[in-house]
């Protein structure tokens, strides 16, 4: 009899849209890894927004879920906003 807690719950995300997101990191990764880092964080910048906005309109119906609803739409479009401000403000500092 073992207690432990779940990685997944029931109320949380789902796992294909999880895997999805896990995908998108990866092709940002290998896109970067290649030479091409304004594509890569597009891509990161993108999925941050996608995530945010689908938890924000679709609410408790949403793929996406790790914590309250205010919660994953902020960080999420925050996270994409902020890549792209912080990656084309960097050719300014020069």
């Amino acid at each position: 009899m073992h207690d432990h807690p779940f990685v997944s719950e029931a109320h949380e995300g789902k796992p294909w849209f999880e895997w999805l997101v896990a995908a998108t990191v990866a092709v940002a990764v290998l896109v970067a890894v290649l030479g091409y880092t304004m594509p890569a964080v597009v891509i990161i910048a993108a999925a941050g927004i996608v995530t945010g906005t689908l938890r924000l309109i679709l609410r408790e119906r949403s793929p996406w879920k790790v914590r309250s609803v205010a919660f994953d739409s902020f960080i999420g479009i925050a996270l994409g906003i902020g890549l792209l401000v912080t990656y084309f403000s960097l050719p300014l500092m020069r």
